[in-house]
C-alpha cells in the first residue's frame, strides 16, 4: 500500500502491537511470580480453564466436521452435479507456482488432475517457475507439457522473472504474474469471468478425484458464488509415514484447525490451497506481490473490496499435500520450524484489517463484521504465540516463587493439583486426534502396518510440539513483526522429499 510519511508511522505503530502484548504478557508474568505470585496463579488458573474450554470447544467441531467429512466423501457427485443445468459452462483455472521441486512432486499433481472425475478438457493448467530456477525448471515443464498435452483445454508454462520493483520473491508474486499472463488468453478465447474458477495450488497439492466435480456444483448452488472462496480440508499424507514424529504432528494438528473453521466459515480466511472466482480475483487486481502470506491475504484482498460481501464456503472434500520432508530429521524439523513461522507471518494481517476496517473511512464494511473478524485473528495469533508457553512454562514460575506466608493458603497449596488435574482433563482430547489421524491414514507401505502403533502413540509429544514447533515461531514472527523492516521475514520454500522404496 502507498503511503505518505504520516500514514506511514501510522501503520508502523500498528505493526509493533501484537509483538508487544506478547512480550508484554511474559514480562508481567515473570515480574509478578516474584512480586505477587499469588496474582499469577490465579491468573494461570483461570488462563487453564479457558483454554481446556477453549480446546475441547474446538474438539466437538473437529468430530462433527469429520463425521461430515467422512459423508460427504460418499456422495456421487458428479451425478448430482449433472442435474444442474449448464455446469459444463464452466472451465477450471489451475495455478500451480513451483520453485526448485522435483519431477516426481509435479508429475504426481498432474496425474491426479488427469484423474479427476470433472472433464479435463474443461481444465487450463498453468505451471509456472521463477527465473532463479529456470533451467531445471524448463526442463521439468517440458516433460509434464510432453507427457500432458493431450489432457486439458490449456496447459500452459510460464516463468517469473526476478528483481521486478515492488515484489517479494515467493508463492504471492508468481501466481501474480501467472494470473496476469493468463488473463490475456481467457481475454482472447472470450470466456466469461464468472465461468471460470481459479484454484491456487502448492504444486504438491494432490486432489481427490471429485474436488473439481464438488466445487462447481457448489460454485452452482452457492449464493453469489462470485463473492465466495471454496476452501477444502488439506491433509497432509503425499509422505506421511516417511515424515518425523513431531512434524506429523504439526500437520495433523493444522488439518483438525481447518476441520474445525470449516464449521464456523463466518470466521474462516483461506488457507494454502483453495478455490475462487476468476471475476473476483480480476476485481480485486490479482494477489499482492510483497507479501509472505497470500493465501489468506487474497480473500481480505475481496472482503474489503466487496465491502464485507464476501465469506468463505466450505468444502469437506481433501486436498493431499507433503509434509516437510528432508534428508535428516534435523533438517525436516528445521525446515519446518521455518515453515510454521511463514504462516505466523499472518501477524502482517493485523495492521492491514485495522487500516481498512477502522481508519480507511472509504471502506463501509459492517461494524459487527468488522470486529468478528478482527477479534477471531488477533484472539487466534496472540494464544497460538503465548499459550503454550504460559500453560507449560511460566505457569510453573509462580508455585516456585510462591513465599512461606503465601503458601499457607489454600489457594497456593492446592494450586499445583488443580493445574495437574485441569491438564490432565485437557489432554482427553489428545485421544481424539490420535484417534481420528489415525484413521485417516492412508494405507502403510509394504511390510510396515506396525506404524499404526507409533502414530498413535506420536501424540504424547503434543506439549513440546506445541512449543518447539507452535509458539516459538509464532513468537519470532510477531517479534520480527514489531522490529521493523531489517526483521522482516522474506518467503520461505519448504523443501519436500518424496522417499522411494
Amino acid at each position: 500500500m502507498k503511503m505518505n510519511k504520516s500514514k506511514r508511522k501510522i501503520y508502523r505503530l500498528l505493526e509493533m502491537v501484537p509483538g508487544i502484548l506478547i512480550w508484554l504478557t511474559f514480562a508481567v508474568t515473570i515480574g509478578l511470580s516474584f512480586v505477587r505470585p499469588l496474582w499469577v496463579i490465579y491468573f494461570i488458573i483461570v488462563f487453564t480453564l479457558y483454554w481446556i474450554v477453549r480446546i475441547n470447544y474446538l474438539n466437538i467441531y473437529t468430530v462433527v466436521a469429520w463425521f461430515r467429512f467422512r459423508k460427504e466423501l460418499k456422495i456421487n457427485w458428479f451425478e448430482k452435479l449433472q442435474e444442474l443445468p449448464d455446469w459444463d459452462q464452466h472451465y477450471q483455472l489451475i495455478l500451480f507456482p513451483t520453485y526448485k521441486e522435483g519431477i516426481e512432486i509435479v508429475d504426481d499433481a498432474f496425474r491426479h488432475l488427469k484423474e479427476s472425475s470433472y472433464p479435463t478438457k474443461k481444465m487450463i493448467v498453468v505451471l509456472g517457475g521463477e527465473e532463479g530456477d529456470k533451467d531445471n525448471f524448463l526442463e521439468i515443464a517440458e516433460k509434464i507439457k510432453e507427457k500432458y498435452k493431450n489432457d486439458f483445454f490449456k496447459l500452459l508454462v510460464t516463468v517469473h522473472p526476478k528483481g521486478l520493483p515492488g515484489e517479494l520473491p515467493g508463492k504471492g508474486s508468481n501466481v501474480n504474474w501467472m494470473g496476469r499472463k493468463i488473463k490475456k488468453i481467457i481475454d482472447q478465447e472470450n470466456l466469461k469471468y464468472e465461468n471460470i474458477i481459479v484454484s491456487s495450488f502448492d504444486v504438491d497439492t494432490c486432489i481427490h478425484p471429485d474436488y473439481f466435480t464438488y466445487l462447481t456444483y457448489k460454485y452452482n448452488t452457492v449464493e453469489d458464488p462470485t463473492h465466495t472462496s471454496f476452501q477444502p480440508v488439506a491433509i497432509y499424507h503425499n509422505n506421511i509415514w516417511d515424515a518425523p514424529p513431531m512434524v506429523r504432528i504439526a500437520a495433523n494438528t493444522t488439518t483438525f484447525w481447518l476441520l474445525a473453521e470449516l464449521l464456523r466459515p463466518e470466521r474462516a480466511f483461506t488457507f494454502s490451497s483453495h478455490s475462487m472466482s476468476f471475476k473476483a480475483l480480476v476485481d480485486v487486481d490479482f494477489w499482492e506481490t510483497d507479501i509472505v502470506t497470500e493465501d489468506s491475504r487474497i480473500f481480505l484482498q475481496c472482503f474489503i473490496k466487496y465491502q464485507g460481501n464476501y465469506r468463505v464456503e466450505p468444502m469437506f472434500i481433501s486436498v493431499s499435500m507433503d509434509t516437510v520432508l528432508d534428508k535428516t530429521r534435523w533438517k525436516s524439523l528445521k525446515n519446518q520450524y521455518l515453515q510454521i513461522r511463514r504462516w505466523g507471518w499472518s501477524i502482517e494481517h493485523f495492521p492491514y484489517m485495522i487500516w481498512n476496517f477502522f481508519l480507511n473511512k472509504e471502506k463501509k464494511i459492517p461494524f459487527l463484521k468488522k470486529i468478528k473478524y478482527m477479534w477471531n485473528f488477533s484472539e487466534g495469533s496472540y494464544t497460538w504465540a503465548t499459550a503454550p508457553i504460559l500453560l507449560f512454562v511460566l505457569g510453573q514460575l509462580p508455585l516456585i516463587m510462591v513465599n512461606e506466608t503465601a503458601s499457607t493458603t489454600v489457594v497456593a497449596q492446592n494450586a499445583p493439583y488443580v493445574l495437574q488435574n485441569m491438564m490432565i482433563f485437557g489432554m482427553f482430547g489428545l485421544l481424539i486426534y490420535a484417534t481420528l489421524s489415525t484413521l485417516l491414514l492412508p494405507k502403510p507401505p509394504k511390510g510396515k502396518r506396525w506404524k499404526y502403533i507409533f502414530m498413535f502413540l506420536q501424540w504424547i509429544l503434543v506439549p513440546v510440539t506445541m512449543i518447539i514447533l507452535g509458539s516459538i515461531p509464532a513468537i519470532e514472527a510477531q517479534t520480527r513483526l514489531m522490529l521493523g523492516k531489517r526483521f522482516h521475514l522474506g518467503f520461505n520454500v519448504t523443501k519436500k522429499v518424496r522417499k522411494t522404496e
